[in-house]
């Protein structure tokens, strides 16, 4: 868990309950991709938002989640928006 919180915008509450979801080393979070990620942690923490979401792919991205180009930020939230009408990609 320690080296999740060396990524950017990953602190303790986050990097904990990711660890709850099993993914526990930044090598896990960026094999098993944001998506995936979150799609777990939404699972089991209910409460998670899309800007988890943005969160989790910038610190793949290893750079502030306000830093995510347009597109990406539009993928991901549709992704988000599949999750809330039971359509997972």
């Amino acid at each position: 868990m320690s080296d999740l919180i060396t990524m950017p915008n990953i602190g303790k509450e986050m990097a904990s309950k990711l660890s709850g979801v099993e993914i526990d080393t930044a090598e896990k979070l960026t094999a098993i991709g944001a998506k995936e990620a979150f799609f777990r942690l939404k699972a089991k923490y209910p409460q998670v938002c899309l800007v988890h979401l943005y969160t989790l792919q910038a610190a793949i991205e290893g750079v502030a989640f306000d830093a995510l180009s347009a597109q990406t930020k539009a993928d991901l939230k549709a992704f988000s928006d599949s999750l809330k009408q039971g359509k997972c990609d």
